[in-house]
C-alpha cells in the first residue's frame, strides 16, 4: 500500500484547512422598553423626533468562536419629552478560521453586525407596535461604510500622533 493521497482526502484537507465563517447562533441578548411619559403620551398631537445610536462589540469567546452584540438605541422625542425609548442587543456566535487577523476583525466588525442587523429592527418594531406606538421600521445601514470610517479616523488620529512636535521658539 502507498502513502498517496486521494483527490478526494485531498480535497477534504484542504476544506478543513481553508478559511471558514459560519453563524452558531444568533440570540437576543437584551431588550427594555420604557415609556415614561406612561399614557400621557397618548393623549397629546406630538411630532416625534428620532435618534438612533448604534454600537457593535465582539469578543473571542473560545478558539475561533466570536460572539458579535449590536446594540441599538432609539429615543423618540416630542420637544423636551421622551415618548418613548427602547434599547436592543442582539448577538450572534459565529465560527470563524482561517482568516488573517485584519480580515477578521473586518468580518467581525460588518458581516456579523449585517446578519444580526434584521433580527434587531425586528424586534424594535415589534415592541414599539406592543407599546400601542405607529410601526419604526429602520433604514438598512451600511456597516461597511461605516467600518472603513472608522479605520480611516484611526489612521488619521495615529498620523496626527506620529507627527513630531514643533519645537522651535
Amino acid at each position: 500500500m502507498t502513502d498517496e493521497t486521494t483527490p478526494a482526502s485531498a480535497a477534504a484537507e484542504t476544506e478543513d484547512n481553508g478559511p471558514a465563517f459560519a453563524v452558531q447562533r444568533i440570540y437576543l441578548k437584551d431588550l427594555s422598553f420604557e415609556t415614561p411619559m406612561g399614557a400621557a403620551a397618548f393623549q397629546k398631537q406630538w411630532q416625534p423626533k428620532v435618534n438612533q445610536d448604534l454600537s457593535t462589540k465582539s469578543a473571542q469567546i473560545a478558539e475561533g468562536i466570536y460572539e458579535v452584540s449590536l446594540r441599538l438605541t432609539i429615543t423618540v422625542t416630542d420637544g423636551e419629552d421622551t415618548i418613548y425609548l427602547i434599547e436592543v442587543e442582539q448577538a450572534g456566535l459565529f465560527a470563524i478560521r482561517g482568516l488573517e487577523p485584519q480580515q477578521i476583525t473586518h468580518v467581525l466588525n460588518t458581516t456579523c453586525p449585517n446578519m444580526l442587523f434584521p433580527y434587531a429592527r425586528e424586534v424594535i418594531d415589534n415592541a414599539v407596535t406592543k407599546g400601542s406606538f405607529p410601526a419604526l421600521l429602520l433604514p438598512p445601514i451600511n456597516f461597511d461604510a461605516l467600518f472603513a470610517s472608522a479605520v480611516q479616523q484611526a489612521e488619521s488620529e495615529a498620523a496626527e500622533e506620529a507627527k513630531p512636535e514643533d519645537t522651535t521658539h
